[in-house]
């Protein structure tokens, strides 16, 4: 039968927008299969696809190919068409998820389509969409025309279908990654872009800072070989001051102490003579000890008279963690409960210890396992929540030195969580294992944090803490608006970008379930 001038039309019409999508999924699949390993971390850094990142770095690139053999294979040209617009409506639904309803934009896929904005993409796709659209029309209509009648088919009914499920598989795919992601996180970090910003670097002179808090819009830094003065800084102003702690009393003797801030009140600890003294930051004087206060190596705040402690009074020295209140009868509690005992109960339960008045409890988290541990002001369980890695079990050797009667390490630890702190309802944590997806080389240029909602123990996203001439991150602290490192002799503050700040929310420990 001899076409028609217009059904001419149409057949060339078509034909030469199914070479246009062949070439864009040529190139594309091409693309993604020369820097496939690149692909596959940037599917794995996804917030709609990283759980699904394997499969899909390898299902997307293969489909695309045979979607492109099919469209320019006449007898095949119907299913390719379609199965076109499929792919093409998912890659367009992703991208306007990812716009208005992930939590960041991750980096493009690849190729030339790397270099248009998110916005732009979007544009190109629904372009692309129009097109194919017009050529699934074309072409059923060429066909019906070309038969007795017999065959009807409604081309428009079909591209609805389409539409449907394949905005609907994308938007299954983001719900079941958002869970997986929050609750049953496969060890796969999400970096949004720039969730810090580089303020200024203030050079401190001396290594031997740490932090000890912030109070009024203020950050503190205690000093190891100065333990009664600290250094008083605005991160807005910069300006830096001196400030002497005045204490009465003669007749201590420090060996370990350490100054804390929480709220109006700043704390002079030492655990191994053992004494705990108050005051307040108006003017920095003492004006209240502790009395009976407990042995402990690590102390903690929780609010303005209750401290968290970790001791060695367990059985055969081992780690406790307790609460002391001198207003309270009795002024101790111990719970023998809290901490997981795996190898000795020294080593394995190490970790450090959180107290916050916001969160009126207290957090601790292991070093070498993936577990933390939220408890109230009375030291009573709250619950137990994970780190991403997978370690959940101690790696360490520990040795027994019987005529010292001491434990020692054996080998080299496996750090896994090697400091944190708590911002609000946030937990701030520096680990020291790589996730999947993550290229070697960031490690080498970046401390890692993670960052984890204490409300309800799910994991937020990471941010990379970028080396500043290979020296090594000591410290750092969160505040509502800034992040602040101390590396060797300098200050760094960074801004907090809103994707952090607006994770921060006042909410207590007692609402973690």
């Amino acid at each position: 039968m001899t076409l028609t001038k217009n059904q001419e039309f149409k057949k060339y019409v078509v034909e030469g927008i199914c070479l246009l999508y062949t070439l864009l999924f040529v190139y594309a699949a091409v693309s993604k299969l020369l820097d496939f390993e690149n692909f596959q971390v940037q599917l794995g850094q996804s917030p709609l696809l990283s759980p699904f990142a394997i499969w899909i770095s390898w299902i997307v690139p293969i489909a695309e190919l045979i979607i492109a053999l099919a469209l320019i294979i006449p007898k095949f040209r119907s299913i390719g068409l379609l199965a076109a617009l499929s792919l093409m409506i998912m890659f367009t639904t992703y991208i306007f998820v990812i716009l208005h309803f992930s939590s960041f934009v991750p980096c493009s896929c690849g190729g030339i389509l790397e270099k248009m904005t998110w916005n732009i993409h979007l544009i190109f796709n629904v372009v692309f969409i129009v097109l194919a659209a017009m050529a699934i029309v074309m072409h059923f209509k060429n066909r019906q025309e070309g038969t007795s009648g017999n065959i009807r088919f409604f081309p428009v009914r079909i591209i609805l279908i389409i539409v449907v499920f394949s905005t609907a598989a994308i938007v299954v795919l983001f719900l079941s990654s958002e869970e997986i992601m929050h609750h049953q996180n496969p060890f796969i970090r999400r970096y949004p872009q720039h969730p810090i910003a580089l303020k200024t670097t203030i050079d401190l002179k001396f290594n031997s800072y740490y932090f000890a808090g912030h109070a009024n819009q203020k950050i503190y830094l205690g000093n190891f070989t100065d333990p009664l003065h600290m250094l008083e800084i605005d991160p807005i102003s910069n300006q830096r001051k001196r400030i002497k702690i005045i204490v009465h009393s003669k007749d201590k003797h420090y060996k370990m102490v350490k100054i804390v801030i929480k709220g109006s009140y700043f704390y002079l600890m030492d655990g191994n003579i053992p004494f705990i003294l108050r005051g307040g930051t108006a003017d920095w004087r003492i004006t209240k000890e502790f009395k009976s206060c407990p042995y402990f190596s690590i102390a903690q705040p929780i609010d303005s008279s209750t401290i968290a402690f970790r001791s060695g009074r367990g059985k055969n020295a081992e780690h406790v963690l307790g609460v002391f209140n001198p207003d309270s009868i009795p002024n101790k509690n111990y719970n023998e409960k809290l901490l997981q005992k795996q190898l000795d109960g020294v080593f394995d339960t190490d970790g450090i210890l959180m107290g916050s008045e916001n969160q009126k409890g207290m957090v601790y988290l292991y070093y070498y396992r993936n577990e933390f541990i939220a408890a109230d002001k009375k030291g009573n369980l709250l619950s137990r929540g994970h780190t991403i890695d997978t370690i959940s079990k101690a790696q360490i050797k520990v040795a027994f030195l019987k005529d010292r009667g001491e434990r020692k390490m054996a080998a080299p630890p496996l750090v896994v969580n090697e400091s944190a702190v708590i911002s609000q309802n946030l937990l701030f944590v520096q680990s020291r294992i790589p996730g999947r997806f993550e290229p070697e080389k960031l490690w080498k240029q970046a401390e890692i944090i993670d960052v984890y909602n204490l409300s309800n123990n799910t994991y937020l996203l990471s941010l990379a803490v970028y080396k500043s001439q290979n020296k090594k991150l000591q410290y750092f602290y969160v505040t509502s608006t800034h992040f602040y490192a101390l590396v060797s002799n300098e200050l760094i503050i960074y801004d907090l970008k809103k994707i952090i700040r607006k994770e921060m929310k006042d909410i207590g420990l007692r609402k973690i379930r």
